[in-house]
């Protein structure tokens, strides 16, 4: 399946509430979040971890940043039902 192909099957309902944010107190800027996340929503800045501009409409709502974050600062919660990536089948 190509990318076109693909994206027939998804769409995303971005949701009106952040469902995912990082406390720049508490990052300890590891770096983590920046290599594990496949839509390059982290950079590192000031050493501190930032999220993208525009991220809610790119995220796919994985997790993985979330997953591997050491310190905790990284705070992930699935949006509300009917909001976020929508996977159609057919």
């Amino acid at each position: 399946m190509n990318t076109k192909d693909f994206t027939k099957l998804v769409y995303k309902d971005v949701p009106d509430v952040d469902f995912l944010s990082v406390d720049r107190e508490t990052c300890t800027a590891c770096g983590k979040c920046v290599i594990v996340c496949p839509m390059f929503l982290w950079k590192l800045s000031d050493k501190k971890a930032e999220l993208a501009e525009g991220f809610e409409e790119r995220c796919l709502e994985c997790g993985a940043c979330w997953q591997v974050c050491e310190s905790g600062a990284i705070s992930f919660d699935f949006p509300c039902g009917g909001k976020g990536i929508v996977v159609k089948y057919g």
